[in-house]
């Protein structure tokens, strides 16, 4: 009756069970019950193949260590468990495998939970190869943790965890009870797959332990997984709580770090950070005391700040358990960080984090920054650190560091795909030449795949031509796949409803040659207060088309294109390219882009494209206003354009509140044409361009005549904005403005001119 056997393991513990051990193959919820009630060690549940929907699994019981309750699928990745399901273990010596939870979520605050309440917490017990892919709540906003492990002694391996898109943890240790400290946990060869930017605190993908249990050990063993683009927040993995090890890792293009946020004497070795080139990815953020980092490898990692491949932070004097217990004891030693953005000593330090590094060592580690860009930075004090040994191959090292050697090394890749040194006489410098990295057949379940790096528009190959007409472009759009592109010719296109998009889809004009007798752009007019409506997966590419608002109705909130008002789980993306859209002025607040509650946009992008008569804001990201730190687009691209007669801002970003958790939003305005910008009496921001809280920020070569100022709000953090060569015309200066910094405004400014004043 067993299909299958998943595990080499679970094989030897079958044939070596007792002669009335029981295999129970069970069909649906009533027989899996039923076998519940008599299920004794040594016993196998066997669920059938095929869907189990809205089920609560719960498996309890009294294994053994050589004879285990074990729940196992019928055939591997063949039970799926969907709707609203979830699994809680109780009990000990349970084995769990096979399972697949996908097309739904948890109505509970865990999807797996190794406790089946709070009085019966599992020890002993493994869930190996199980799946968990986009099992995500609806509302990105509403917290819960994929797996939340208890108790003592338990193994999670070999499993699959991809794409969760709602606020809290994938995978937490919990150590809220007696009974979960000191526990001995060993997390080991799992995918954890791509998690997007959540846009709020709360997007870790492993945590062991909280700020409040912080001062107690948990002693769990993180080892051989791969984190793959897990770009949830700035903490990859938070370590809070003491005695954690951290051991051959593998990050891939993940945004954030291994963050040794609260508790003592955790080991991080032999793991290796491998960026890509990739904005904000980095290494190891270290905090307390005794911190031990040492025998890891990083390469083309470019975060900085709290996103440093290396950050050794500043600590609060006397601090409590939930802020920054200052840095004493740590060794960071034989370490090899190159082609890497930053290395930084005494971060995050201010008036509350005044607490240098003490007692702690740098040593033998192979440093190489990137040419010509700073690269080992010191923000106070570091006489607490004894450096020894160390090398660096290129970039700005601070006058604070002159025990640090300065020389050319010769790189080569070995047969594990890193460099070292050739020399032979550097061998004792950076990484271990035996490192032996994980690789992505080895973790996670072999029989399910793991998600490639597909474009998000494009993706399907097929190409629709569209002919000019009455609801012609509707009909496309309806029977549009994912990936699909829809082509127009010149000419007009009414539509007369709105369309909903649940996929990626460009829409594109034909290109017309410049002085072509007759010709004409493709050109759309719509009828309704909106044309497009993002929904969960929707995606949309705008490129060589005119879009005219001309017959839009007058109502309340008009905009272009708007997300749904339910929340979207997944990010999206919006692009423009060759787009004039003109005559949105039915009412006063007709906006272009309106991005809603609960959505977030990875990248909004518009290019040599032209706006004009427009009443509202052309985009509008500022939905999210509770000041928790949330907000709604991450990457806001607005280059080559030119805007005319624009009621709003031509952008409107809102990041409020105080939290330091995420990256964004980034903004890139440059090289675009305004005139009559931002005068509207109903725009309340009394700016042309209006960002509050964005954290990175070039606002450069933009011509600007007749037009409401750029406001600027600094709130949190170490934010970085950059006004450079901007000429301005009959337009007031900046307003800035910082809110939780004393001191003068930090936007650096240079070459920009106002008509009245002359260059700055």
């Amino acid at each position: 009756m067993l299909a299958r056997l998943c595990l080499v393991v679970l094989a030897a513990w079958l044939s070596a069970a007792p002669a009335l051990a029981e295999n129970h193959f069970v069909r649906d919820q009533d027989e899996y019950a039923a076998a519940l009630r008599v299920v004794e060690a040594g016993d196998v549940i066997i669920l059938a193949n095929g869907e189990w929907r809205d089920f609560d699994l719960v498996i309890t019981g009294q294994g053994r260590a050589d004879a285990p309750i074990t729940v196992i699928s019928q055939e591997a990745g063949k039970v799926f468990l969907t709707g609203q399901s979830s699994l809680r273990i109780g009990g000990e010596y349970i084995l769990v495998t096979g399972l697949v939870f996908r097309d739904g979520y948890s109505p509970r605050g865990e999807v797996i939970s190794f406790r089946r309440n709070k009085d019966d917490v599992t020890s002993n017990s493994r869930v190996t190869e199980v799946v968990i892919d986009n099992f995500s709540k609806p509302d990105r906003y509403e917290s819960d943790y994929w797996v939340g492990i208890y108790g003592q002694n338990n193994r999670f391996d070999h499993n699959n965890l991809v794409g969760k898109t709602n606020k809290g943890v994938t995978l937490a240790v919990r150590l809220d009870s007696e009974e979960s400290r000191n526990n001995g946990h060993l997390i080991d060869h799992n995918y954890f797959g791509p998690r997007p930017v959540l846009g709020s605190n709360g997007g870790e993908t492993l945590r062991i332990g909280t700020s409040r249990y912080s001062m107690f050990r948990s002693e769990t063993t993180v080892a051989n997984n791969i984190f793959d683009r897990t770009d949830g927040e700035v903490e990859i993995i938070s370590s809070k709580s003491g005695g954690n090890t951290f051991r051959g890792n593998v990050f891939l293009q993940s945004r954030g770090t291994l963050t040794l946020r609260h508790g003592d004497d955790a080991v991080v070795e032999r793991n290796v950070f491998l960026g890509g080139g990739k904005d904000y990815t980095g290494g190891v953020r270290v905090i307390n005391r005794g911190q031990t980092v040492r025998d890891n490898y990083m390469e083309g990692l470019r975060g900085e700040a709290f996103s440093s491949a290396l950050a050794i932070m500043n600590g609060v004097p006397n601090s409590p358990v939930n802020r920054y217990v200052e840095v004493a004891g740590a060794t960071i030693d034989g370490n090899t960080i190159i082609d890497s953005r930053r290395i930084g000593f005494n971060v995050g330090a201010d008036e509350e984090r005044s607490a240098s590094p003490s007692d702690s060592s740098f040593a033998n580690n192979l440093l190489g920054g990137i040419e010509g860009e700073s690269f080992l930075e010191v923000y106070d004090d570091v006489s607490g650190i004894a450096f020894a040994g160390n090398v660096v191959t290129q970039g700005g090292v601070a006058d604070e560091l002159g025990d640090f050697t300065r020389q050319g090394v010769a790189m080569e890749r070995a047969e594990n795909g890193l460099l070292y040194p050739v020399d032979p006489a550097l061998s004792h410098l950076g990484a271990p030449r035996d490192l032996d990295p994980v690789t992505l057949d080895q973790v996670g379940a072999f029989w399910y795949p793991k998600p490639g790096n597909d474009a998000v528009f494009g993706g399907s190959g097929t190409v629709t031509q569209v002919a000019p007409g009455n609801d012609t472009l509707v009909a496309a759009a309806m029977a549009a796949s994912d990936g699909d592109v829809l082509e127009l010719s010149s000419g007009e296109y009414i539509v007369s409803r709105t369309l909903p998009l649940g996929i990626a889809v460009t829409i594109r004009g034909a290109r017309v040659e410049a002085g072509a007798e007759g010709a004409v752009p493709a050109t759309i007019l719509f009828t309704r207060p909106y044309l497009f409506e993002l929904r969960e997966g929707g995606n949309l590419r705008l490129a060589n088309l005119t879009i005219d608002g001309a017959l839009a109705p007058d109502s309340v909130g008009n905009s272009m294109i708007r997300t749904t008002t339910y929340p979207i789980k997944s990010n999206l993306t919006v692009e423009m390219d060759g787009v004039t859209v003109q005559n949105l002025e039915v009412n006063k607040s007709f906006n272009v882009l309106t991005l809603g509650k609960s959505a977030l946009a990875d990248r909004v992008a518009i290019s040599n494209s032209n706006f004009v008569n427009v009443t509202g804001t052309v985009v509008s990201a500022a939905a999210e206003t509770e000041d928790f730190g949330q907000y709604n687009v991450e990457y806001l691209e607005i280059t080559g354009s030119n805007f005319a007669s624009i009621g709003g801002p031509v952008a409107d970003i809102y990041r409020g509140g105080r939290d330091e958790s995420t990256f964004g939003p980034f903004v890139n305005f440059s090289g675009n044409a305004l005139a009559d910008v931002g005068l509207a009496a109903t725009n309340s921001s009394g700016a042309s361009v209006n960002l509050h809280g964005v954290q990175i920020a070039s606002l450069a070569d933009n011509q600007v005549a007749a037009s409401a100022p750029f406001r600027i709000v600094h709130t949190v953090g170490t934010p970085a904005t950059t006004l450079t060569g901007n000429q301005f015309a009959a337009t007031p200066e900046f307003v800035l403005q910082e809110l939780n910094y004393d001191g003068d405004h930090r936007a650096a400014r240079s070459g920009n001119v106002f008509a009245e004043e002359g260059a700055e």
